[in-house]
């Protein structure tokens, strides 16, 4: 059995997702990632070392690609544990036009990517989860599940959805495992994504004064919250806004 403990994380291509695996793997642990942009995945895995990363394209949101890409974890991990899952997995763009002109096709791809995914994706870990001890389950969900902007629809209920499945799981998964969710606020992900897509930040001084803790959100700030969910063994359950205060501050339009 491996002395390393492992992640699993979804969406880790890009953004906080692939900020998540660089933490983790830091830290000494195996990592797995699964994410459908096979570019973004080739770029991360020439980043880690070699036996201690498995890295699989699939597409969370399907049934079929989900247990494919969890037959190769098994293999991976053999007898050893999964220590931790974080079911990060969603389209980032959460703007998705009027209501009226939403299609059926189109909201669905937003449930399916986050809300779907993260339960596909948890059924199937559960078993390598309760292989170990004091494992967890953190689900990225966003401050949207409380608090919405004109035309995020599809996004605002796949992220609702994500913070009332944490609640019900941790109860139902509980003591072996525990469940929270992180909620983040805005979160600079541009330096994190692919070569081809990666931009510089270039915050105005409002978009940070807007924070009460005085600058945007960095993608070490969600990992940071991760690790934190994972080690406080008598928290689950919870729903973990990390979004610098923003979403308890009062903002007036000029």
């Amino acid at each position: 059995m491996s002395e390393h403990k492992t992640i699993l994380v979804t969406g880790a291509g890009n953004g906080i997702g692939r900020a998540t695996v660089m933490h983790f793997h830091g830290k000494g642990w195996r990592v797995a990632g699964f994410d459908t942009d096979g570019e973004a995945l080739g770029e991360l895995r020439g980043a880690l070392r070699e036996g201690e990363a498995l890295l699989v394209e699939a597409d969370v949101g399907n049934e079929t690609a989900v247990c494919d890409a969890f037959d190769e974890l098994s293999d991976w991990l053999g007898d050893d544990p999964l220590d931790l899952l974080v079911n990060n997995a969603a389209i980032a763009d959460p703007y998705c036009g009027p209501l009226e002109d939403l299609a059926l096709a189109d909201w669905q791809r937003w449930i399916d990517a986050s809300l779907t995914a993260a339960f596909l994706v948890s059924r199937s870990a559960v078993p390598l989860l309760r292989r170990g001890e004091s494992a967890s389950i953190v689900n990225i969900s966003s401050t949207r599940a409380v608090m919405s902007e004109p035309d995020t629809f599809a996004y605002a209920a796949s992220k609702g959805g994500i913070d009332a499945l944490t609640h019900a799981m941790a109860v139902s998964l509980g003591p072996d495992i525990r469940v929270n969710a992180i909620r983040p606020g805005w979160i600079e992900t541009g330096p994190w994504q692919k070569q081809a897509e990666r931009t510089e930040p270039d915050h105005r001084a409002k978009d940070n004064e807007q924070h009460p803790a005085g600058r945007v959100g960095r993608t070490a700030d969600i990992a940071e919250a991760v690790e934190y969910l994972h080690g406080a063994g008598f928290v689950t359950g919870q729903h973990l806004n990390v979004d610098g205060g923003m979403t308890v501050k009062m903002i007036y339009e000029d």
